[in-house]
């Protein structure tokens, strides 16, 4: 068998959802056999993930690699068409990583472990397919189908209010939905041929109204999921309900998928709307760090304070994708992954400080520091990591968008001057809010009611194990940014370079450089 013609990306797809196929038929009764089986599962397709990059992934290409189509619905003209390049790479190696730690995340897990292991199998490959598709009816398709697990995950292993939280994500998902598959289907009815393949859609000639209509209705779905406010209020209630394992599938690549089809439908493959629709993304997300920032500082809960930070960084993404700057995409980019590294991180502690103390409220804490000191030392640096203290991830990630925003010439100096500054107010407040909030968790005097009936006891080897194994990479890409940065280089400069010609001032520009570098006389003539 040839390896560099076999079907990496169909094979990394469907291999967990068709082990999920083989839970309910494992004899277990307390969930012991089936937690190992799944845990072997996201190894073995994770170490597949990483053998197939590794063996047949070529950083200096910017196209797309690893391509694999084949006809599924000839009548529908739906294909079976994957691929990845520097925008979903390192998004599916998110997914593998975050998704295996989850499930190792869901040890206690003992209420129908069948199907709690089931659907996160389901939802890993769902997921990987998401990043990986390049059909528009299949990227549909797919993008409806992981919300399914999410779900049951919130609904049937929620909190008190899980119902609720449930149906408020499927209704703002689904509704969002709706304006993928209406702009799919338009755009691959649109002219002389009839195709739903991504790179032949981007070659169509849209004219510009058209463009902007498509972009628009693109814009709102993917701002349901990254989210954008006003459609951001599902989140803070489908955290304020979701298990430890749930809450890291929804920080660290849930509300990615939202980031990685602004650029890859919106940016991508509608570029002269991008233009117009680049300043309005700045706004928003300017309104997404500070409104945020400033709402988790109201937030009692600590689920929904770290789900209010969660949308607050998302702000850095929009903001980076409309800078027009090589280095500001490649920094929204870089968000993206270390948001799910260290949103991860962070709600998995959340979820192991509250199976401790039973409690959520900041009011009710204090002083649990003495108790549980490695999990005081684990949450005090994700935390710090969080608020984008130098040496980690974050820290690179926001000032690689600061500066490409702000060199960016594809805005007015005064414009440029007045998103830098509220940028700054939100990095500064994001300190604030959270050493507030690890003060009211671990400093101070013990709640003697807490401490009388609750054990306190401190993290276990598995719980050491995961943020580890999260932070090393927080912490690697934090001090060698091209560990990851080299993965995307090439898909990000190309696509910079295409988005600066769809600004009519940049191009000019351009022409104007050109044309002087043309008529310049030689040196020693």
């Amino acid at each position: 068998m040839n390896i560099a013609n076999f079907p990496w990306l169909t094979t990394i797809i469907l291999f967990p959802i068709a082990a999920s196929l083989l839970l309910p038929i494992i004899p277990d009764k307390e969930g012991k056999t089936v937690r190992w089986y799944s845990l072997v599962v996201g190894l073995i397709d994770f170490a597949l993930i990483v053998y197939a990059f590794y063996t047949g992934y070529d950083f200096s290409n910017p196209d797309l690699q690893l391509v694999e189509s084949y006809p599924w619905v000839p009548q529908l003209g739906l294909n079976w068409s994957v691929g990845a390049d520097g925008l979903s790479m390192p998004l599916i190696i998110l997914t593998g990583f975050i998704t295996t730690l989850a499930i190792l995340a869901a040890w206690p897990v003992t209420f129908k472990p069948k199907l709690f292991f089931f659907l996160i199998l389901a939802m890993y490959g769902g997921q990987i397919a998401v990043f990986a598709v390049q059909d528009m009816l299949l990227f549909f398709l797919v993008w409806e189908l992981e919300l399914v697990p999410i779900y049951f995950l919130l609904s049937i292993w929620g909190g008190k209010r899980r119902q609720y939280a449930a149906t408020k994500f499927i209704l703002y998902t689904a509704g969002g939905s709706l304006f993928i598959l209406l702009s799919a289907l338009t755009m691959g009815f649109y002219g002389d041929t009839v195709t739903f393949d991504m790179r032949a859609i981007a070659l169509k000639d849209f004219a510009l109204n058209f463009q902007l209509a498509l972009y628009a209705g693109f814009l709102i779905a993917y701002a349901v999921k990254l989210p954008i406010i006003p459609l951001h209020t599902w989140l803070p209630d489908a955290h304020g309900e979701a298990t430890a394992p749930v809450h890291m599938l929804l920080a660290g690549i849930l509300l990615k998928m939202g980031g990685y089809a602004l650029v890859r439908m919106n940016a991508q493959m509608l570029p002269d709307a991008h233009a117009y629709f680049a300043p309005v993304l700045v706004v928003l997300g300017v309104v997404n760090i500070i409104y945020a920032a400033l709402t988790s500082f109201a937030q009692r809960n600590l689920k929904r304070k770290i789900a209010y930070s969660s949308i607050s960084h998302m702000g850095f993404v929009m903001i980076g994708i409309a800078s027009f700057t090589d280095l500001g995409l490649s920094g929204a980019v870089l968000q993206m992954v270390s948001h799910g590294l260290i949103g991860a991180s962070l709600f998995f502690l959340v979820g192991a400080t509250y199976d401790r103390t039973h409690t959520l409220m900041l009011d009710e804490m204090g002083g649990v520091a003495k108790r549980m000191p490695k999990i005081f030392a684990m949450f005090t640096t994700c935390s710090m990591a969080s608020l984008a203290l130098p040496g980690m991830s974050g820290f690179v990630a926001e000032l690689m968008v600061f500066v490409g925003f702000a060199t960016s010439d594809a805005y007015s100096s005064t414009f440029k001057v007045i998103v830098v500054f509220l940028m700054a107010v939100g990095v500064i407040l994001t300190p604030i809010y959270l050493l507030s909030m690890l003060r009211e968790i671990f400093y101070g005097k013990e709640n003697e009611e807490l401490v009388s009936h609750q054990a306190l006891i401190d993290a276990e080897p598995r719980e050491v194990f995961i943020i580890a194994c999260l932070l090393i990479p927080i912490i690697g890409i934090g001090f060698y940014p091209k560990l990851l940065t080299q993965m995307y280089d090439a898909t990000t400069v190309q696509l910079t370079a295409r988005l600066r010609d769809s600004v009519p001032t940049l191009a000019q520009q351009q022409e104007e450089t050109l044309k002087v570098s043309l008529s310049a006389p030689e040196i020693g003539n």
